[in-house]
């Protein structure tokens, strides 16, 4: 027999939300926070052009610096490891952004360009800045 205060009461079958919401939350705005720092990669004088920006949040950033240290994403690869390290980064399915020092010899350019195509990279895109007058 059920004592009388017993008989008015159930198990609670829901579950508070709010706790959860809010979590996810504070991990959504610590991400959006954080996301424009991971795009790594060395630091790179690029050539001024006169060109509408590209969005390379979404892609592999290949970056070449003045004294042609290559780094694919955010590691410093050798030359001769170029290749494997764009099947490793997945870059034939996703777009690549190469960022290349404006003192880099064009042939050295070229010739990145070059193995990516051989390697599968088949979205690729030439990372400029805009000329200092340009208030775009």
């Amino acid at each position: 027999m059920m004592s009388p205060g017993a008989a008015g009461r159930r198990p609670m079958a829901e579950i508070n939300v709010t706790p959860l919401v809010d979590v996810v939350l504070v991990l959504l705005i610590i991400f959006m926070v954080t996301a424009p720092f991971l795009q790594g990669g060395l630091e790179i004088d690029l050539p001024k052009v006169a060109a509408r920006g590209l969005d390379v949040h979404e892609g592999l950033i290949v970056s070449i610096r003045r004294d042609l240290t290559v780094a694919v994403g955010s590691r410093v690869v050798s030359p001769a490891r170029f290749e494997d390290a764009l099947v490793r980064a997945n870059a034939a399915k996703r777009p690549v952004f190469l960022k290349a020092d404006q003192a880099v010899p064009y042939g050295t350019i070229v010739d990145y360009i070059a193995r990516m195509r051989r390697a599968g990279v088949v979205q690729l895109g030439l990372v400029t800045e805009p000329p200092a007058g340009n208030s775009r």
